[in-house]
């Protein structure tokens, strides 16, 4: 099966520098989350403890945003147009994307998972085969439209045949919820990673959190620091649907298609994990003006890495 983008082993991975031990020991946790490698890493006396709350809440998201769950909240809304009492996650997370959706001009748009559908099944059965044909993509492109979806308190309602997919935002999400919900426990310097970065303060072994980025297959000479702040990395050919490895994972709600090959690694830096990671999956498919463009819309957000794919 095919998954969705997941760069932590491919755009961007924390790595933890050897500084001198602590009365305290930095403790790290390393798993998956949502398909992705995750991490947590804390100094605290109760650091079993506060990890288990925390995978404990990454359980409970997994519980809404999985596409790989048939009881998530998420799937059953695909399985049947509609979802009474949606969780405020959901809500919540639906709000921001339609913020980012605004901004990048309809570029991010959740409504594509019909037209991934697509791409992956045709892929999957002839990894060497051509693009979908033409009239096949325009009527799964029919069944997208961010506009046609209807969102209340009371229920989430989409058009027969339309489908989400939030993986573009909701490893984000699911890192500013941990967080939160590590603040709450009276903690000030934290690393959550859960295929995005959202860091808490700083690294409590001195100066911010040191995040290590790749494109492509080199190491960026430049570590990014963040400190109360996010940190997100998307990037075209993360995941690829054609054996060649041309025909990149993320889809242009525009026609269909995969995206153009514009920038091997795209890194956003912003006040919220959901937040960078929305706009990071959005600009693979933009040039560098819409980019500059679409960041004016949201104070204290930026680009950590924008690196272009090899010419020539």
């Amino acid at each position: 099966m095919i998954r969705r983008r997941r760069l932590l082993a491919i755009a961007a991975a924390a790595l933890v520098p050897a500084l001198p031990a602590q009365a305290t020991p930095v403790r790290q946790w390393r798993g998956v989350a949502l398909g992705a490698e995750a991490s947590i890493t804390l100094n605290h006396p109760e650091a079993a403890r506060l990890i288990d709350l925390s995978l404990a809440e990454i359980e409970r998201l997994e519980a809404v945003f999985s596409l790989y769950r048939a009881d998530s909240a998420l799937m059953r809304l695909n399985a049947t147009g509609r979802l009474d009492a949606p969780p405020f996650e959901l809500l919540d997370c639906l709000a921001l994307a339609g913020r980012v959706h605004a901004a990048t001009g309809g570029v991010f748009d959740p409504t594509v998972q019909p037209l991934w559908e697509l791409h992956a099944a045709h892929h999957a059965a002839n990894p060497e085969a051509e693009p979908p044909r033409a009239e096949t993509v325009a009527a799964a492109r029919a069944l997208t439209g961010w506009d046609r979806l209807r969102i209340d308190p009371g229920a989430i309602r989409l058009d027969p045949g339309m489908a989400l997919t939030l993986n573009g935002i909701a490893q984000g999400y699911i890192a500013d919820r941990v967080a939160a919900l590590l603040r709450g426990q009276g903690l000030d310097r934290v690393l959550v990673n859960t295929g995005e970065h959202v860091a808490l303060g700083g690294d409590p072994r001195g100066g911010p959190w040191q995040v290590r980025l790749r494109a492509g297959e080199v190491l960026l000479p430049e570590a990014v620091a963040i400190e109360d702040r996010a940190l997100a990395s998307s990037a075209m050919t993360g995941t690829t649907f054609d054996a060649a490895g041309t025909a990149g994972h993320i889809l242009d709600p525009r026609n269909g298609l995969p995206g153009p090959i514009l920038w091997q690694l795209v890194s956003v830096t912003a006040p919220q994990g959901a937040l960078a990671d929305a706009l990071s999956t959005a600009f693979c498919l933009m040039d560098r003006a819409e980019i500059d463009r679409a960041l004016t819309a949201f104070p204290r957000t930026g680009l950590a890495a924008l690196v272009p794919v090899p010419r020539g």
